[in-house]
């Protein structure tokens, strides 16, 4: 193992892709149209941004655009969330499990970074999503708190409040209380409102 792997992004990714794999699974076709707490997107548009994502990786993982990928990927059937969202993590671990990609730059829409950034960027959000989704079906379950916390301390250097508006990615952040649980901070610092 070189020292680089030793900063190896892909197993903390993929327990942010097994969080949010469960509240895709568990989505019905009466919660499709549930809004979130993601302001853009209704649990619909959040599946399918979800999926898009992973799609993006795959572009980026194979030398491709990411901005080719749309941001929603949409005419999946109600019914098809959770294959869709697994065969495109499938393939996202095929084409990331080679070691060099970790450290070749690749291109996302917002940014260029080494793939292993680019991985830790995307386990953020799946992060954040996860706990969307979870939270616009109900279904809050137990999430794991490290990954909130490695999100939180991320979002905290990518995103500082004082760069936010309306019209960005983050609303300005949300007060909550200092005893709040870690993913009502993360959602909060998000500018969702939990």
């Amino acid at each position: 193992m070189t020292t680089e792997l030793a900063h190896d992004p892909r197993p903390v990714f993929a327990r942010a892709l097994d969080q949010a794999g469960k509240p895709v699974a568990a989505v019905s076709r009466d919660e499709l149209s549930n809004r979130t707490p993601c302001a853009d997107y209704d649990v619909r548009a959040l599946l399918g941004h979800a999926v898009s994502v992973l799609h993006k990786l795959v572009r980026v993982g194979t030398g491709g655009d990411a901005r080719d990928v749309p941001d929603v990927i949409d005419g999946i059937a109600d019914d098809g969330w959770a294959g869709a969202f697994t065969r495109a993590r499938s393939e996202v671990e095929r084409v990331w499990a080679d070691d060099e990609k970790l450290d070749r730059m690749v291109t996302l829409p917002w940014a260029t970074l080494p793939g292993r950034d680019a991985l830790e960027a995307y386990t953020h959000e799946f992060t954040a999503h996860s706990w969307d989704l979870a939270h616009a079906t109900r279904r809050l379950a137990e999430p794991d708190p490290d990954l909130a916390a490695r999100a939180l301390e991320a979002f905290s250097k990518f995103a500082p409040p004082e760069d936010r508006s309306e019209q960005g990615p983050f609303s300005p952040v949300v007060v909550v209380p200092d005893d709040a649980d870690i993913y009502t901070r993360l959602a909060a610092y998000l500018g969702r409102r939990p």
